[in-house]
């Protein structure tokens, strides 16, 4: 018992050491973006940092943050931003960095409460906290880690029970941010009332096997009936309602307040968007020889269509390994997506730390192809995009074939992190314990 605690107690140390040079990093990080700022041709903070703080000065003075172009996100994040007109300019670099931080303190939970001894713990939230693209990003002003933060929060909810938790929070993200709507069917399939009981840790088993029972014991209608009923629930239809309810209360809300231009910005714009500038996406090069053609809108959406079959087959395949399912269904989402821009990687990269102890990826060989072959399909396509951006050079072609390189990439690494994956329901070391306490009391 007491080396069990020396090594809890060193395990509790490094993570308390880890959070504190992160966050030491990240205030130095801010810092030096201030100079930069100041005294260099390039700026470090991201230009939607910009927007953001134009948006919340408008907001401040009474005013309508959709006044300030380019804004296109929920009023909620201006209101966030507000005392960066108040406080100083760096506020939502310092809430962003904050919520970075708490990110990296989910992570390690998520982990424990999956049965990952705590003194392994360290070493994927390290994966997060220290890589140079995740720490520039909330200094930079990026809101990405908010998104990211209540994601993860969610997927803790599910696993401690709190399923009216995880719908508020769940309506409020996909408020936030609308891409985590690709997450709603493989959490309704999660909360099979079989094996997931509110307010408690709950033990699941594969969605499928009472459905597959059911057609297997009887071909009748009735059984057929009686399958289907299954799948609308109480837990399922409890958790539509109350995620729904705070969805559509964030939106009316931000709607009576903002009218039509809201919803044009924040919601609309997203689903039929075709920008003509530059981006990873393997679309970018159509959009921009038709930009002066007027698409029409089943033009903007058939884009969709590639998205949706894989995410089918993904949520049909790993829904019940839920953070797997998440983390594969996010890199597929922005692999395919029509825009894709830097900014989007962290929403896989947040999860990935999370399914880091169920893969058998040899580091030297698997692991070390996939990270050269992704970075260096991402640097090829920053030169081109350097040569366009700032020298001025038609290499429209060359950047359209390096975002096809891109996307096989993205390919390459998503079929290697499947392959290499051990299949792990979400709540199987929750179920095991419960069994192992119950056999104790017997």
């Amino acid at each position: 018992m007491l080396i069990s605690g020396s090594k809890s107690a060193m395990a509790a140390i490094d993570f308390r050491s880890l959070m504190i040079f992160s966050a030491i990093l990240r205030v130095l990080l801010i810092f030096y973006g201030e100079w930069q700022d100041t005294h260099m041709e390039v700026r470090y903070t991201d230009v939607d940092y910009l927007v953001f703080s134009d948006a919340a000065s408008l907001m401040a003075s009474g005013k309508s943050p959709y006044q300030r172009s380019t804004y296109r996100y929920s009023p909620l994040l201006a209101f966030l931003l507000v005392p960066n007109s108040i406080i100083h300019r760096s506020w939502g670099k310092f809430l962003f960095s904050a919520t970075d931080l708490l990110i990296g303190l989910f992570i390690r939970t998520i982990l424990k409460l999956r049965g990952v001894p705590e003194s392994l713990c360290n070493y994927p939230v390290l994966v997060w906290l220290l890589n140079p693209f995740t720490f520039t990003i909330g200094t930079r002003g990026n809101c990405e880690p908010i998104v990211c933060a209540m994601v993860l929060w969610i997927i803790i909810c599910l696993m401690t029970g709190n399923m009216i938790q995880a719908a508020l929070w769940y309506g409020l993200v996909v408020h936030f941010r609308i891409y985590p709507v690709i997450y709603a069917i493989p959490i309704i399939l999660v909360l099979d009332p079989t094996v997931f009981k509110h307010s408690q840790k709950p033990a699941l088993q594969k969605w499928t096997s009472s459905m597959t029972k059911s057609f297997e014991s009887s071909a009748s209608l009735c059984s057929l009936f009686h399958a289907l009923t299954n799948l609308f629930t109480k837990e399922r239809i409890l958790f539509g309602l109350i995620s729904g309810a705070v969805f559509f209360f964030c939106t009316g809300l931000c709607f009576w307040l903002y009218r039509w231009e809201f919803l044009h910005e924040a919601l609309l714009y997203h689903l039929t968007r075709t920008d003509p500038r530059h981006n990873f996406s393997l679309y970018f090069y159509h959009i921009y020889l038709h930009y002066e053609h007027e698409f029409s809108v089943v033009e903007k959406l058939i884009s969709f269509v590639p998205q949706l079959v894989v995410q089918l087959v993904l949520i049909i395949r790993f829904a019940q390994d839920l953070p797997f399912c998440f983390l594969v269904q996010t890199v597929a989402f922005v692999a395919f997506n029509k825009v894709m821009t830097a900014q989007y990687f962290v929403w896989f990269f947040c999860l990935l730390p999370i399914i880091l102890p169920w893969t058998n990826m040899r580091l030297r060989w698997e692991g070390i192809s996939c990270v050269l072959f992704w970075i260096g399909a991402q640097s090829h396509w920053l030169m081109w995009g350097y040569m366009l951006e700032f020298k001025g050079r038609n290499v429209f072609l060359q950047l359209w074939l390096a975002g096809i390189l891109f996307l096989a990439a993205n390919t390459f690494a998503l079929v290697m992190i499947i392959y290499r994956h051990r299949y792990s329901p979400m709540f199987e070391h929750l179920r095991s314990s419960n069994s192992k306490n119950a056999r104790k009391l017997q």
